[in-house]
């Protein structure tokens, strides 16, 4: 008979597929999250006319190259470990997503082609109307790697949720009869994506200010230092800019786990994994403070921002007081003394703050917060001149204040309402947050118009701690990233597929949460050591191609190459 499991050696079947799985899937959100990164970067050269960001978006493309080729080394490591270890699971996928796994590999093959033309072609088709075609190319590049991406994701999402049908046929490990199109449409499948390839985006924009503050530190002349001071500008406004949504597509996906299961849903946040959420509301206040700590240093480049900066303390305050909030939890950790002195598991105070009501208003004020700073930021070396300017800053802050009034008053009232109910405010919260932050926008780009510059930014004229926070942010969202993997692949707990196909082996028992950590922590180790020789190695390739000094037209002042072209900042 065909055995069921294979063992590995010192570690085991499962931590041994867990590492694998983890370190190949950082790799793939970073070879997914960089080309949108350069697309984007291109398309402002492109359309920009701003060279700079063209230069940018072929340094990052050129790390893709090393990058793609470690996620496929992984992948094939992970491929080789499911086949070996886990046969009949893997047996199992095999027959419902034989066609995909065909598309799948397919399009592996046309993304490396579109990866080396996209780059290798770069100065070639930079000519005419062929950089066009050249732009289109990085689009393509970025519609096969999104195409993999929902391929991959269907796999595993199914294992969450099969369908109905699926799981009405037990547990007898053979695989049922499913329309493949079912199977993958499954009930996480949709809200997966949407959560991933925001997450890829904010890991992606972390990397590359990671690797500009390596190459910032590195710099040996001034051009340089503020040619990387510039680029972990742009990849720290990426990932924080996509961090602030990044949470409403965590609760979409939360909402419909829930609606899928109420029992997986209630294991991951209200059973044993609801301490890896205030693990996570601790590491994300750390995003928070380290993202605004770096917007705030920076502000010292800029000409006019001085203005800006006795409004940061307060900022602070509420950043700090949104993550005491947040990292509150709901039932403390004591022994019998402890809780009879406080009356029950749950503390008087602390526990009226470890309810979603308060965790959901604090995170809403934190967001609100952090994109005032974004907004301080753009604003400060601008001297709008259109008419309205007054009116539209007065109406700016406004929208801030309703927001945020609108925010604490469903929090309050949450605690007055039963708790279907409450969940329905959460997403009043995150609607007028969201319309605020697209109003504000709208209003700001409007006001920016024809803006006078108070003075041109000084890149380059960062302190070396600066630098410090994009390596926190890159480390810390890391480590998130894998936290977060092991909540949502614990909650199946001893089913390989949702009630469907069962683990028998001896690793069936969901890990406990300090072994969790401490592989969680191997794993990124391991990515940011090979991340960190991936930086080495593009450093030894040629510099990148900074933008030469331009004329500067009659009447006005040089500009250094490194120094916005037009006022603002970009």
């Amino acid at each position: 008979a065909a055995r069921d499991y294979g063992d590995f050696p010192l570690i085991g079947s499962r931590t041994a597929v867990w590492i694998a799985a983890q370190v190949h899937l950082m790799f793939a959100a970073f070879v997914l999250g960089v080309p949108m990164f350069a697309v984007v970067s291109e398309a402002i050269g492109l359309f920009g006319k701003d060279e700079r960001y063209d230069r940018l978006a072929k340094e990052f493309t050129r790390l893709l190259l090393i990058a793609y080729s470690a996620t496929a080394l992984w992948g094939g490591v992970l491929l080789f470990f499911l086949t070996t270890l886990y046969p009949r699971f893997w047996a199992h996928l095999a027959e419902i997503f034989e066609v995909s796994m065909w598309i799948y590999v397919g399009l592996f093959f046309i993304e490396s082609f579109t990866l080396y033309l996209y780059y290798y072609g770069w100065e070639r088709w930079k000519a005419g109307t062929a950089k066009y075609a050249h732009w289109g190319l990085g689009i393509l590049l970025n519609v096969w790697g999104t195409a993999v991406l929902f391929i991959a994701d269907s796999w595993l999402s199914y294992m969450m949720s099969p369908p109905n049908l699926v799981a009405a046929a037990g547990a007898s490990g053979a695989a049922p009869q499913v329309d493949l199109w079912v199977a993958i449409t499954n009930a996480t499948w949709m809200p997966i994506n949407i959560h991933r390839v925001i997450a890829n985006v904010v890991f992606g924009g972390s990397v590359v200010g990671a690797y500009a503050a390596y190459r910032f530190l590195a710099a040996e002349t001034e051009e340089e230092r503020a040619h990387y001071d510039w680029m972990g500008y742009v990849g720290n406004s990426i990932a924080i800019g996509a961090l602030i949504v990044l949470p409403f597509a965590g609760y979409y996906l939360g909402r419909e786990i829930y609606e899928y299961n109420q029992q997986m849903g209630i294991t991951m946040m209200g059973g044993f994994m609801s301490w890896l959420w205030i693990i996570q509301a601790f590491l994300i206040g750390v995003l928070f403070l380290a993202g605004n700590y770096y917007l705030w240093v920076g502000m010292g480049r800029i000409p006019g921002a001085e203005r800006f900066l006795p409004y940061t303390k307060w900022m602070l305050l509420v950043l700090i007081l949104g993550v005491i909030v947040w990292a509150t939890p709901h039932t403390m950790i004591a022994d019998r003394a402890e809780l009879e002195a406080m009356g029950g598991s749950h503390h008087p105070f602390l526990g009226v703050l470890g309810v979603m009501s308060a965790k959901n208003t604090a995170v809403n004020l934190m967001i609100l917060t952090t994109f005032l700073s974004f907004l301080l930021y753009r604003r400060a070396n601008k001297r709008p001149v259109v008419s309205w300017a007054r009116t539209g800053t007065i109406v700016q802050g406004a929208l801030f204040v309703i927001a945020a009034l609108v925010v604490l008053f469903y929090g309050v009232y949450g605690y007055f309402v039963t708790a279907i109910v409450r969940i329905g405010f959460s997403t009043y919260q995150v609607l007028v947050v969201l319309a605020t932050i697209v109003g504000v926008v709208v209003l700001d780009v409007l006001m920016a118009r024809g803006a006078e510059s108070r003075g041109a930014i000084r890149w380059g004229r960062m302190p070396p701690r600066s630098q410090y926070a994009l390596f926190v942010l890159v480390v810390t969202f890391t480590w998130l990233m894998g936290l977060m993997g092991f909540a949502r692949s614990g909650i199946r707990q001893h089913w390989h597929v949702w009630e469907v196909m069962r683990d028998t082996s001896q690793w069936a028992a969901t890990p406990a949460l300090g072994y969790a950590a401490q592989v969680i922590s191997v794993c990124v180790v391991i990515f940011l050591g090979l991340i960190a020789f991936i930086f080495w190695l593009g450093g030894l390739v040629e510099k990148p191609q900074l933008v030469p000094k331009a004329s500067p037209p009659s009447g006005a002042a040089p500009r250094r190459a490194h120094e916005p072209a037009a006022a603002g900042v970009p």
